[in-house]
């Protein structure tokens, strides 16, 4: 998985499982977002590809 993926994926799993409504797993969107953070992504790109994914 490159970078550009990793922020895809942790994108869509906060807007899916993230939230004060979360009736999923939480680690699952702590998940994505540690592997994109590790790849070099910032909480910016993953912000503004959720923004993305939103307006999609």
């Amino acid at each position: 998985m490159d970078r550009q993926q990793a922020i895809e994926n942790a994108a869509r799993a906060v807007i899916e499982h993230g939230g004060p409504a979360c009736r999923t797993d939480p680690h699952i969107a702590c998940d994505a977002m540690k592997t994109a953070l590790d790849l070099g992504a910032t909480h910016d790109d993953i912000e503004a590809e959720m923004k993305r994914q939103r307006d999609a």
